[in-house]
């Protein structure tokens, strides 16, 4: 808790406006759910500390963070607008604390990013998305973990079409030119990532 904290304060400072009363818990309470057994608290405690690292290579670093935050922020594994919800929280949470309407839709651009269906734009949409993406390249027991929860949250899903679906997401990881595209970060987690992908593949 002390790192959420920690970023969440450090992310309106940077923004130069005051958070919404509430809205720090009510995220909180979001990525509490009991559902979430991946995309939950964890997830994001793991990002921020991912961005931690990075941040330095933001030309935003405040819209970054705050669109990490929001990234997730609504998941319902059964609609495939999560996405999208998330962006149209995070517009109404900004535009209520009066942050400049261009920084607004940059983040509502990077949280869209992280569907992850097509490359980031160059620069803060390329670091969220390496950032969401980081835990490809854990350590294997860890991405074996996060396996496992991402399937218990589709555990309505029959195996065969479950693992059909996670195969072809994965082999989409493995063709593209690179999984991560901020060069910092692909320098430190790109083959980590390639070899998780191939172990799990391979089962």
């Amino acid at each position: 808790m002390q790192l959420a904290h920690r970023s969440w304060l450090r992310t309106w400072s940077s923004l130069g406006v005051e958070s919404p009363d509430g809205l720090f818990q009510r995220l909180l309470a979001c990525y509490g759910e009991p559902h979430r057994a991946y995309h939950s608290l964890r997830h994001l405690t793991e990002c921020i500390g991912q961005l931690e690292r990075w941040l330095h290579l933001a030309e935003r670093p405040g819209e970054v963070e705050i669109a990490l935050w929001f990234h997730d922020a609504i998941h319902e594994v059964r609609r495939g607008d999560n996405e999208q919800n998330s962006a149209q929280w995070a517009v109404r949470a900004l535009s209520a604390a009066g942050l400049a309407a261009d920084a607004i839709e940059r983040v509502r651009e990077m949280i869209l990013a992280t569907r992850h269906a097509v490359l980031p734009a160059a620069g803060d949409q390329s670091l969220l998305v390496d950032i969401d993406l980081s835990i490809l390249a854990a350590e294997w027991s860890r991405f074996a973990e996060y396996e496992a929860q991402v399937r218990m949250e589709y555990g309505w899903v029959p195996t065969w079409l479950y693992r059909y679906k996670r195969r072809a997401l994965l082999r989409g990881f493995l063709r593209r030119p690179a999984i991560y595209s901020t060069m910092q970060l692909r320098a430190e987690h790109e083959a980590r990532a390639r070899r998780n992908i191939e172990r799990s593949l391979g089962q």
